[in-house]
């Protein structure tokens, strides 16, 4: 919980333990910071307005080493402050006042994602193949990517979001179902969130949205994987 709200964020910490989590407090963003390389947490609860370093540039430090899932907190509803956390590297928001228990249960959501790289789905014969898509690769197993046998740094649901979309190539996939395969049917919230993170995942793969080779629009409908 990096937040500067002392008693709002020993509330939400208290819903979250009592949830089974267990929670470290940092209540500005150098401290966030800090507290993050020393804990290496799971999911990151985070401020868009803190002292020090506000939680956009926090979020930006974050992901230069942390995948962590990111939660950012807003007190402004409007969509470009929701836009901005989201552009770098949050994974959800919610606006305050939020409410305790729907945290929980997107934090929960958040946990529950299937990871195709865990021991439950290795423990059968081999791992997967990778995907190829002409000169990207995906390793699914590996939760690795590669452009021109380049590592392509991604974070978790921009990872989700192409693993989604390549075990189904050239099916066409609603912001909804996609929502529900990565962020879990639990979430609520604006499925334009979908949007953000693709754009993010385009740019990352140096893919032009107006003539894409990996990640196609389908107009009224969402997304899919695969050239035209």
């Amino acid at each position: 919980m990096v937040d500067d709200e002392r008693s709002l964020s020993r509330v939400i910490g208290s819903y979250l333990e009592r949830a089974g989590y267990t929670v470290e407090y940092a209540f500005d963003g150098a401290a966030g910071l800090a507290a993050a390389w020393r804990w290496k947490p799971d999911v990151v609860v985070l401020d868009l307005m803190l002292p020090e370093l506000d939680g956009v540039e926090v979020c930006r430090r974050l992901r230069t080493f942390s995948d962590c899932y990111v939660v950012m907190l807003t007190a402004r509803a409007d969509e470009v402050d929701k836009l901005l956390g989201l552009g770098v590297g949050a994974d959800d928001y919610l606006t305050k006042p939020v409410s305790p228990r729907e945290l929980v249960a997107r934090v929960g959501a958040m946990l529950r994602r299937p990871r195709s790289g865990s021991v439950a789905r290795l423990v059968g014969p081999e791992p997967p193949e990778p995907r190829r898509f002409g000169s990207l690769e995906i390793d699914v197993a590996a939760r690795e990517v590669r452009l021109l046998e380049r590592y392509v740094e991604l974070t978790r649901t921009e990872f989700d979001l192409l693993a989604t979309l390549s075990a189904r190539p050239r099916v066409a996939f609603s912001r909804r179902q996609l929502i529900d395969a990565v962020w879990g049917e639990l979430w609520v919230g604006d499925e334009h969130t979908v949007d953000v993170h693709i754009g993010h995942l385009r740019r990352k793969l140096g893919d032009d949205p107006a003539s894409p080779r990996f990640v196609r629009t389908v107009r009224g409908i969402g997304y899919r994987m695969g050239e035209g």
